[in-house]
């Protein structure tokens, strides 16, 4: 076999008499395709000991007769400007989704990608855009737990148990408990991590389309050097929470839900919507 041939062929799934006839080349080119092959197996393997240990949460509730699962968390209780995103998915039992993790500890390139195959792969998910409005008019943990607790009644699929990051909540007809650091310790918590991080991400590019002084795509609302000179330059707009500083100290008037509730499509979300209007 050409070593192009070799490389192809240890792309996919070698049998045992192919790989034994490998060993038995002595070309250096494919020892080292063999050796690079074995890595990845290796690699592999180590990824779903990883992943399994992510489903423990879930895989105990399964063994109690519970059929779904659902995983919540949020994205965007600290910024200064844009909404509060909560996410709710619930995965299939026999799922595999390689490097899904905390939407923290992942680059923004790799969350795309486990976004597209978490919308594929789940069995359910709702999203809950909570606006600027309502965190302002509830506070952030108000606005968050009840947020929460609203994702997981309009999931359309409806779990016996929800593994939520470190909130305390309560919601219809269901078991909610509450993981501290569960966005890397449960997969169902890291799937809602991504999907509402990367819904919360495009909301926050899409602004930055319209406010482009403020750096949104950029700083995602948070308080970057840049973001504040343009708060004390241009003030503040109507997608700055009034409940956070500086702008609190400016005693603007408050936002109608309606001015920060309306997103364009063109944010390529699946679901692009505001439960807590």
């Amino acid at each position: 076999m050409k070593i192009s041939e070799v490389k192809e062929l240890l792309l996919g799934n070698p049998s045992s008499e192919q790989l034994k006839m490998l060993q038995a080349d002595e070309r250096s080119g494919v020892q080292k395709l063999l050796t690079a092959y074995y890595k990845r197996l290796e690699k592999e393997a180590q990824e779903k000991e990883r992943f399994t240990k992510m489903l423990a949460y879930e895989r105990e509730y399964y063994a109690h007769g519970v059929q779904y699962v659902a995983g919540v968390d949020e994205a965007g209780r600290g910024p200064l400007a844009g909404p509060l995103v909560i996410a709710a998915v619930i995965l299939p039992r026999d799922t595999f989704i390689a490097g899904l993790n905390d939407s923290k500890q992942i680059s923004a390139a790799k969350r795309d990608k486990l976004y597209d195959e978490i919308i594929a792969k789940a069995v359910a998910i709702e999203v809950n855009i909570v606006s600027v409005s309502n965190i302002d008019k509830y506070n952030i943990y108000a606005a968050t737990q009840r947020g929460m607790a609203q994702v997981l009644e309009h999931l359309p699929v409806q779990p016996q148990v929800a593994l939520i990051d470190a909130m305390p909540v309560t919601a219809k007809n269901m078991e909610c408990v509450p993981i501290v650091h569960g966005d890397a310790l449960s997969a169902s918590i890291a799937a809602a991590s991504i999907i509402a991080k990367v819904t919360r991400d495009r909301i926050m590019e899409h602004l930055d389309t319209l406010f482009p002084a403020y750096g949104f795509a950029h700083n995602k609302g948070y308080g970057s050097g840049a973001h504040m000179q343009a708060i004390a330059e241009f003030g503040a707009t109507k997608w700055h929470r009034r409940s956070y500083e500086p702008v609190k100290s400016m005693q603007l008037e408050p936002v109608a839900a309606a001015e920060n509730e309306l997103y364009s499509p063109q944010l390529d979300c699946h679901y692009v919507f505001s439960i807590d209007a």
